[in-house]
């Protein structure tokens, strides 16, 4: 599995409700995003991982925010699919590895990029995005590190998303605008539903990274 290759746009979403979690899940999916990141920023993460697993199959769940081996494994353990760090620590990479399951780690410099392709890893989350440099930095590692694939996230909204999603070193965006804490918060499942159709409208998953190898 490629995650980046999964939807233009994958959703952020910090789940404070295990009961928000499948009728989330069930949004983003009628509105056309097959996958979601959910961040272990909550007490609520991993049991909302394991409930989507279990009622939304359709739907790839990744666990996002990794900040250490324990995480990882507790990750893994709950049925994420994928994980996704905010660094690259050697500790860190070295836990997301023995996993076994994709995974996103997070870079900000290009000594972070070489990192991860000492490791022969090639796709990578760029964290955070608007911060380090964004759409300026993202062209300038083009050049010397082509074989590099991001997913940008930090700062990323829908009225900048297509920008990052046309540079060829991109193959998606995280986003946190899919899911707003006040649409959760009153179960508007409906407004999130509308906010997923139009990110998935971006562009077609399969218009980039079919000829790209996987980690």
């Amino acid at each position: 599995m490629r995650v980046l290759d999964l939807a233009p746009v994958i959703p952020v979403v910090a789940v404070r409700e295990v009961a928000h979690a499948v009728p989330l899940a069930r949004a983003l999916l009628a509105g056309g995003l097959p996958v979601i990141e959910i961040t272990l920023r909550t007490a609520a993460a991993l049991d909302a991982v394991r409930a989507i697993v279990a009622e939304v199959p359709e739907l790839t769940v990744g666990a996002g925010t990794i900040c250490s081996t324990a995480q990882a494994e507790q990750a893994a353990d709950a049925g994420a699919a994928f994980l996704v760090s905010p660094g690259a620590t050697d500790r860190l990479l070295d836990a997301m590895q023995d996993c076994g399951l994709p995974f996103l780690a997070g870079t900000a410099t290009a000594s972070d990029m070489l990192r991860l392709l000492e490791r022969e890893i090639t796709e990578a989350k760029l964290f955070p995005a608007a911060a380090v440099g964004g759409l300026a930095l993202l062209r300038s590692v083009s050049g010397p590190l082509p074989q590099l694939r991001f997913c940008p996230t930090g700062g990323v909204s829908p009225a900048n998303a297509a920008q990052y999603l046309a540079l060829p070193n991109v193959g998606c965006v995280g986003g946190s605008w899919l899911a707003p804490a006040e649409a959760l918060a009153a179960g508007d499942w409906p407004r999130i539903e509308a906010l997923a159709r139009a990110a998935a409208a971006l562009r077609p998953p399969s218009e980039r990274g079919a000829d790209r190898p996987a980690n």
